[in-house]
């Protein structure tokens, strides 16, 4: 395999998990009776350019189907960040009236409300049809097509370019990074903004977020990788947040490189740095993460079984694409955690691909009173913690896997 931004072959391991379905290939009654795909499920590193990439095994229209289960509106605490984002772009790039806001990734509309909110002109692209027409029950208008250069031009020609542009969570999820890109250097205004949100590979690293791998994921991102990839594709990064939200992100600002004005941040320095002191330009660095997956599995399992043979129920909370890797690398089945509980209609009464364990809503939790409830969506364990506090009124504990099996007071 060769690297998909500079073309380089590839060679370093970064981390091999067998092999496991697409992690968001919820089944439905029917699809326990058909055989499952699974695919390698390998991440490399190249050595020239530093991104770190999935094996190419399946296409993006085969993982982001028009029945695609995600929906970001579901996270309260994700949607007051989308709100705060909205607040902070408004006052800092003086966006209004006149201003065009786009999102890439718009999913159902969970950020691009807070700008029809505040009176800004904005619209949304979005491959996948379900969640395109949530968004658009909201109002948004919604391009429903998957975004690269070709798109970027014809919005462009039609006088659709954007003083802001948002893209949160998908940089990772594009197969061909350059051409998703170099879209945005197209579809700015010249002095237009981009912003771009992803987990950070440097916290992934260090604390062991094994499980944020999976084939949706084509690229996991270091600032020092991405800086290069913007800069062959016609964007220069002027600005760069850390972010708490994911288990750890990076929040980039970019502008056209032939157009852009903006000053460079010292922040932008200042997280290279953190990233060169931690070795993300030696081998070593990503040749020893690959102990860390089976470290975590070893616990859970552990601890699965000790709980089956005192007899205590254990239920799983989030049927989170992070979920399915943990339980399929693990090896998690039914008769370990008999059930999941999701608040997202769409993946309630399916089952968890690979693992086969049943999805259910929260009345079924309440009603089964289980003595642990293991929260799969870890970035999320203070928000899930308060919304399922009454499980302590049973005497009921949380338990979370990553970075460590740790069971919660």
């Amino acid at each position: 395999m060769r690297c998909r931004h500079c073309a380089a072959e590839l060679s370093l391991s970064f981390l091999d998990l067998g092999s496991s379905p697409p992690s968001n290939a919820y089944l439905s009654d029917a699809g326990l009776n058909a055989p499952e795909t699974w695919y390698p499920l390998r991440v490399l590193v190249c050595q020239s350019c530093w991104l770190v990439q999935t094996e190419d095994h399946a296409g993006r229209e085969a993982l982001f189907t028009d029945d695609y289960a995600y929906f970001s509106s579901f996270s309260t605490s994700w949607l007051a960040h989308a709100e705060a984002y909205v607040h902070a772009m408004r006052q800092r790039f003086d966006l209004g009236a006149d201003s065009c806001v786009v999102e890439v990734a718009a999913n159902d509309g969970y950020l691009l409300q807070y700008v029809q909110q505040a009176g800004i002109p904005n619209y949304g692209i979005e491959p996948t049809a379900n969640t395109a027409a949530a968004a658009r029950a909201k109002g948004i208008a919604i391009e429903e097509r998957f975004f690269g250069v070709e798109l970027a031009r014809e919005l462009a020609a039609a006088g659709r370019q954007a003083d802001l542009t948002a893209a949160n969570n998908v940089l990772a999820h594009v197969p061909d990074i350059n051409d998703f890109v170099a879209g945005f250097a197209t579809l700015l205004k010249p002095q237009g903004v981009a912003t771009f949100e992803f987990p950070h590979l440097l916290r992934m690293v260090q604390e062991c977020q094994f499980d944020t791998a999976y084939h949706e994921h084509y690229s996991y991102l270091s600032l020092l990788a991405i800086q290069r990839v913007f800069a062959a594709n016609g964007l220069a990064v002027f600005d760069v947040e850390q972010l708490p939200t994911h288990g750890g992100s990076l929040r980039v600002y970019a502008q056209r490189s032939d157009s852009g004005n903006r000053t460079l941040m010292p922040r932008v320095a200042e997280v290279l740095a953190q990233e060169i002191a931690a070795g993300m330009q030696e081998p070593g660095f990503y040749a020893s993460f690959g102990a860390q997956p089976k470290r975590i599995a070893g616990e859970l399992m552990a601890f699965l079984v000790e709980s089956m043979q005192r007899g205590d129920r254990v239920a799983a909370y989030g049927a989170a694409a992070k979920g399915n890797t943990l339980f399929n690398f693990a090896g998690v089945r039914p008769h370990l955690v008999p059930y999941v509980v999701d608040r997202n209609p769409a993946k309630q009464n399916k089952y968890m691909p690979g693992s086969r364990i049943p999805i259910v809503d929260e009345a079924y939790l309440r009603d089964r009173q289980p003595s642990h409830v293991l929260i799969l969506p870890w970035n999320l364990k203070d928000e899930v913690m308060a919304q399922l506090a009454y499980i302590r009124d049973w005497g009921g504990r949380f338990v979370t896997a990553v970075p460590r099996l740790e069971v919660l007071p």
